[in-house]
């Protein structure tokens, strides 16, 4: 399933919201067997199907694609179809959300809680080069990937607008051993991420409807928490038309201050009528987010911050509309010749 939400200034450039269209029970080759697979990804295919109709009012300038993949259990299939298509035709994707198992609040650990969902990103790009990775060596960026500034603009957005939720940030790939539909698309050097539930359970998942030593097992409706799942959806919606709306995130973003009491960034002119400006980012290089800014007006393209000292601190550039909505935002991927 595709459907494409074709944007006004941009129709090559996609933000992407993906559900699994298939369940399974206890054998995942079983065609036969009952498999409602109520949350697990009735409840992401909900999701998109809700996101759709809520953004389906609006023109945004990049487009949005809304997505039901098939073959997830069998081996990531339908993803990997996607992402192939989206090489072999040249897309520019700014990220996939891909929502798994968005509506259980009732975890096998014993814990019950709808306040909090999980983020999953890898650290840096796969595709990236020998060149890339000895740059990281020397400059640093362990955790500035593309897909990790993903998951960063949804922790951003979800402290912004929503109350009594949020987004765990996990400093994986996927759950550990196990693998999601936004795998294929990271394997291909796109953005991507897995949005879920914090607490899974396994009894409801992957398991022959049955009663077992009075232990319900099976994924149906009756373990699905419906506000819950809505919420997560609301989360998807505002961070999809966050990025539709937003200028193109700046390209070849550069950084320089070795040596100086002083650290000075440039980067390549976006050209959006809608452009307001950029803003320069940095955080401790141990912490998570981004957690100070500086606004630089539209038609500055290099700014120096006077006694920032560059070993200290990571940095980053993202653009901003005159709306208000921001791109991800871009880390270093040069240095500045002196």
């Amino acid at each position: 399933m595709l459907a494409i939400q074709r944007g006004t200034r941009y129709p090559d450039r996609y933000v992407i919201m993906a559900g699994d269209i298939d369940s399974r029970n206890s054998d995942g080759s079983d065609g036969v067997g009952d498999a409602p697979g109520a949350n697990d990804n009735a409840s992401g295919m909900a999701g998109v199907l809700e996101a759709a109709r809520l953004l389906s009012r609006y023109d945004f300038p990049t487009s949005v694609l809304y997505v039901g993949l098939s073959g997830e259990e069998q081996g990531l299939w339908g993803g990997a179809h996607l992402a192939a298509r989206a090489v072999t035709e040249g897309w520019d994707i700014v990220g996939v959300l891909s929502n798994d198992m968005i509506g259980n609040i009732e975890g096998g650990d014993g814990v019950i809680e709808n306040s909090t969902f999980r983020v999953f990103s890898e650290p840096t790009p796969v595709t990236e080069s020998d060149r890339d990775r000895a740059r990281r060596r020397i400059e640093g960026g362990e955790v500035d990937g593309v897909s990790r500034q993903l998951a960063r603009y949804v922790d951003r957005l979800t402290e912004t607008y929503f109350t009594n939720l949020d987004a765990r940030m996990i400093y994986r790939l996927d759950r550990f051993g196990r693998g999601g539909h936004h795998r294929p698309f990271n394997d291909a050097g796109f953005p991507g991420i897995r949005i879920m539930e914090t607490h899974e359970n396994y009894v409801r998942q992957h398991q022959d409807i049955r009663v077992e030593d009075g232990i319900a097992y099976g994924d149906v409706i009756e373990g699905v928490d419906f506000e819950y799942a809505a919420r997560l959806t609301a989360v998807n919606a505002v961070v999809l038309a966050g990025l539709a709306w937003a200028p193109p995130e700046p390209d070849e973003v550069r950084i320089g201050g070795a040596v100086q009491p002083s650290t000075t960034l440039q980067w390549d002119a976006v050209v959006d009528p809608d452009l307001a400006g950029y803003r320069i980012w940095w955080r401790d290089t141990t912490a998570p987010q981004w957690t100070h800014s500086r606004f630089i007006p539209a038609g500055t393209t290099q700014f120096t911050l006077e006694g920032m000292v560059i070993d200290n601190f990571l940095f980053g550039v993202s653009s901003v509309g005159r709306d208000g909505n921001e791109s991800v935002v871009v880390f270093p991927s040069g240095r500045l010749q002196r």
